[in-house]
């Protein structure tokens, strides 16, 4: 069945602020994007505000919506997430609020995790994310193989994680990156490398966090150019300045001759080295082609614990590393679990919150925030054909603002969220979608997964 839409009046602040458009939509590609001379009144056209929420059944009555100036951005790429840990916070404490003991109390509650468990929280944050208006997530999977048993662990999360990608890939798509132990014996051996076959998109660690960073991050590049598979590394969440393994991190990816195909996450100890120190680095990180993911929240609740005041945030350098021309993106990280007490996985709560962290409130600075949640991380992802361009694929949400310095200041909660030729969410609670079968992959995953257990 061919599917249409129209749009007028649509203000896209990632094309041009300085007009609204008029916008063609079919068969889930754009057709047509057209700048508007003046503003459009068709009697023709319904409001988006009475977009019914059974649009997708009444597709021909509602083909045509006047966006009446509001923001339509194409859909959030967040791009390091740990969906496998969202929503433990019930079972497993942290009383210190430090990282250290986050990864002691979840990896000793780790072994009592059932595989439905992991697929509901799994489930729970991809489709609260969704319903903020992500359609792409690359999750950072917890993959401790160091014996029989954590091995079956970590497959248990592995094979949870899969599935919920295929479930849901109708409406969204999701990358999937295990978090490789080092040493790993020749039992976690064998399964990274069955994982690697099984479909997972690349390789993973916290080398900082090993007594041998050198030889972690060595066997993951070599682990990863066996298996062709992209490098995403958690690097340097730590707020000691003499913590740089991404200085090795661009080495080998120079050596190894892949600019493009590694990204660095974290990069704390950055914001607490004097600037010349981290001046070299971000040369290194430019010059090798490296990525960068900056997560804002949460090294904002966990850094700094051990310091009497003046205390250092964590945070890493965003706007020096934008400068300098490394692509970097902010993303959500963790949500309700020992790591974080917070989040809800909406890269517009998390924009808000790196404006404030990096002193990025200019209307320059709002535009980049956008873009460090858009384009920017589907390029860190791989993603073709991202975005608002003539014959790229039409995943887009329209939100509830007219700018973005309204769009930061206010975090409409009423977003039209549209991914693959289908209305997901009409502008109401995320508990009411569109689509039949995502309530009732909400219901199931909630009934598991709850505050209140």
């Amino acid at each position: 069945m061919e599917n249409k839409l129209k749009f007028n009046n649509a203000r896209l602040p990632l094309v041009n602020e300085d007009c609204l458009f008029q916008l063609e939509v079919e068969n889930g590609k754009w057709v047509r994007i057209q700048q508007q001379t003046e503003y459009l009144r068709n009697e023709d056209y319904v409001s988006i505000d009475e977009l019914p929420s059974d649009a997708s059944k009444n597709g021909a009555t509602y083909n045509q919506l006047d966006l009446e100036g509001k923001i339509l951005l194409p859909g959030f790429v967040d791009s390091h997430m740990h969906l496998d840990k969202s929503f433990s916070l019930t079972t497993i404490g942290n009383l210190s609020g430090t990282l250290e003991e986050a990864c002691i109390n979840y990896g000793q509650a780790a072994p009592s995790f059932t595989k439905a468990e992991i697929k509901a929280r799994i489930m729970r944050s991809a489709l609260q994310s969704l319903s903020y208006g992500t359609t792409h997530i690359r999750t950072h999977l917890d993959f401790s193989a160091a014996t029989a048993g954590t091995a079956k662990i970590a497959m248990n999360t592995i094979e949870a994680a899969l599935e919920v990608k295929e479930t849901l890939a109708p409406y969204m798509t999701l990358q999937l990156i295990p978090m490789c132990s080092y040493p790993l014996p020749a039992v976690g051996l064998d399964i990274l490398e069955e994982v690697l076959r099984m479909g997972v998109d690349g390789i993973g660690g916290a080398p900082h966090m090993s007594a041998n960073s050198r030889e972690q991050i060595d066997f993951i590049f070599k682990m990863a150019m066996k298996a062709d598979c992209l490098i995403d590394l958690h690097a340097d969440e730590n707020d000691n300045p003499s913590i740089r393994t991404v200085e090795y991190i661009a080495k080998l990816t120079k050596e190894y001759d892949i600019a493009g195909r590694v990204t660095v996450d974290h990069l704390c100890s950055l914001a607490s080295m004097p600037d010349k120190d981290a001046s070299t680095l971000i040369e290194a990180m430019v010059s090798s082609g490296l990525k960068a993911v900056s997560l804002p929240a949460v090294n904002l609740y966990l850094q700094g614990r051990q310091d009497s005041f003046p205390v250092r945030r964590g945070v890493t350098r965003l706007k020096q590393l934008w400068e300098a021309g490394v692509p970097v993106a902010i993303a959500s990280d963790n949500i309700h679990d020992p790591f974080h007490p917070f989040g809800r996985g909406d890269l517009v709560q998390i924009g808000l919150i790196s404006a404030y962290a990096a002193h990025m409130g200019s209307p320059a600075d709002l535009r980049t925030l956008l873009r460090m949640i858009t384009d920017v991380p589907a390029s860190i992802l791989g993603m073709d054909g991202y975005g608002i361009e003539q014959g790229l694929t039409a995943n887009f949400v329209v939100l509830d603002s007219h700018s973005p310095d309204e769009l930061f200041t206010l975090l409409p909660e009423r977003r039209w969220v549209y991914s693959n030729q289908k209305w997901l969410r009409i502008a109401a609670p995320k508990t009411n979608w569109n689509e039949p079968r995502l309530n009732e992959y909400w219901d199931q995953a909630c009934d598991i997964v709850s505050f209140n257990k």
